[in-house]
């Protein structure tokens, strides 16, 4: 597209020049006869193969933290209407259409490119949202690196719709990465890309019906193929998997996800899906343990999530369950993604309260896992002040019970009570968190930090709390008993009997939510 008319569309010459780079770049890789890229790994103990990488082990620091916070952040935030937003308005009749419509006009002449200018992240002040978030105990950060919307946060060397060069004009990932560092956190990073081919061809249709139906979206337009791709196929039905997904786009993708690595090294890189693209997904996890074992004294540190349970079952990676717990304990750490509530900001949401992301926590805990908790960040940049009351009864929670949640393991079953299920496969939890009702005083959870045992009561009964699982004749019975104490409070009274140990509770309880106790 000529300068000129980019200028009229109201794009500046900055964003104008970077989104002519990305169809530039984008151009020079559309044929399936383009030259192969280089596979690059940085030396180190891994080479870019499954069996060089079921060597791996998952560091300690991540078995450690439990507790992580992730800013699902971008230009889709600026609408404030929720998640997948790039690709529902041009899906006719959705109710992200319909908004889209009736605040911007028809997608035929109103684009996501043309939204990208309003994400302007006026009050962002990354520095002061980490150090909120390890007051709430979150001992790493993870900034989104690109979604689905082919949108790179940071000052990408290989596309020109980036977050330098566009929108907030702000290296959004640098930004976090530093703000990380300062307050002593580890750094993670996001990808949502190797779906994007799929995700975003719904921008290559058109409306059916009314004024303007078949009148090509924005998509469609070969002067965009470097924001939609040069997707052929409408996929209204979106299969998750990698069929119809060209060698081009592979490229593209290792290319622009090497240099998120390469630059920013963080501990810790997200897929949302399965590891892709085989020899290009392999590439890149060894390159990002190398790098790590380089700054680690030869020892790789890094974390990589693959959302595939294969992928994790021999090393290789740890496994993330989205907005999920898998049923039972795991035999190595994982990770559940969860947000307080649509992924992308929403306008007057309902969030999780405090008491369903602690009982998260706890329960994930429990069962060997760790809990990355999303607070979605409006156009702002700053939470709101439902997102910031919820961070606070977090924080607070957490100054009396971390002990029992920090570098804790499994104990010999995670929990009991009404709510326990048979265990299930990995595969199964994803997204039964829908499922959940609130923990009460008669579901128990364990952890285990030495030659202590926690027992987290799930609620607040007024008295006396009762624990089956610790009478002298139960099943898992500890030896015995010498002290307890209630954290947050002191020590308490306590009777322990042949099919359960009754705790007497102080008037004043040290939480609104589940209570801690330290058995030894």
């Amino acid at each position: 597209m000529p300068l000129a008319i980019m200028r009229g569309m109201g794009i500046t010459r900055r964003s104008a020049l970077g989104m002519m780079a990305g169809v530039a770049i984008t151009r020079g890789a559309q044929t399936e006869q383009a030259a192969k890229v280089r596979l690059e790994t940085a030396p180190g103990p891994f080479h870019a193969s499954r069996a060089s990488l079921a060597a791996y082990q998952v560091p300690d620091w991540f078995r450690d933290a439990k507790f992580g916070i992730w800013a699902h952040w971008g230009p889709q935030s600026a609408i404030e209407d929720g998640d997948w937003y790039a690709r529902n308005m041009y899906m006719q009749g959705t109710p992200q259409n319909r908004y889209h419509v009736e605040h911007y006009g028809p997608p035929s002449r109103i684009g996501y490119k043309d939204l990208i200018p309003k994400w302007h992240a006026s009050d962002f002040d990354p520095d002061y949202l980490v150090g909120l978030y390890k007051k709430a105990g979150a001992k790493y950060f993870v900034s989104m690196g690109v979604h689905h919307d082919n949108f790179d946060l940071w000052n990408s060397k290989y596309h020109g719709w980036n977050a330098v060069q566009m929108g907030p004009g702000k290296d959004v990932v640098g930004l976090f990465r530093n703000a990380a560092q300062k307050q002593g956190l580890k750094f993670g990073v996001t990808e949502h890309l190797w779906i994007t081919y799929k995700w975003f061809s719904t921008s290559h249709g058109h409306d059916t019906t009314g004024p303007f139906a078949r009148v090509p979206y924005d998509g469609a337009d070969p002067r965009f193929a470097s924001l939609y791709t040069d997707c052929k196929i409408v996929y209204k039905e979106l299969p998750w998997n990698e069929d119809g997904i060209p060698e081009s786009w592979k490229q593209q993708w290792y290319r622009r996800v090497k240099d998120l690595v390469d630059t920013y090294q963080p501990d810790l890189l997200y897929t949302d899906g399965a590891l892709p693209f085989e020899d290009y997904g392999l590439s890149i996890v060894a390159n990002l343990y190398n790098l790590s074992a380089k700054r680690n004294g030869g020892v790789p540190s890094a974390v990589y999530n693959s959302k595939k349970p294969e992928d994790c079952a021999g090393g290789t990676c740890v496994l993330d369950v989205e907005r999920g717990v898998v049923n039972g304990i795991w035999p190595t750490a994982w990770q559940t993604d969860t947000s307080v509530g649509d992924w992308h900001y929403r306008r007057n949401d309902t969030y999780k309260t405090p008491k369903q992301v602690i009982d998260l926590l706890v329960d994930i805990v429990s069962r060997n896992g760790n809990l990355l908790l999303n607070f979605p960040l409006p156009n702002s940049g700053a939470l709101d002040s439902t997102e910031m009351s919820i961070l606070s009864e977090i924080t607070q929670w957490m100054n009396v019970n971390d002990e029992a949640i920090y570098g804790t393991r499994p104990w010999k079953i995670f929990g009991e009570g009404p709510s326990t299920l048979p265990t299930t496969a990995a595969a199964d939890a994803k997204f039964n968190e829908k499922n959940r009702k609130d923990l009460t005083a008669q579901d128990v959870r364990f952890t285990t930090k030495g030659p202590v045992l926690y027992a987290f009561v799930m609620g607040v009964p007024d008295r006396e709390v009762v624990i089956p699982a610790l009478g002298r004749q139960a099943p898992h019975a500890l030896p015995k008993i010498d002290n307890i104490e209630l954290l947050g409070s002191g020590k308490v009274t306590w009777t322990r009997e042949a099919n359960d140990l009754r705790v007497q509770l102080p008037p004043q309880k040290p939480s609104k939510y589940a209570l801690a106790f330290k058995i030894v």
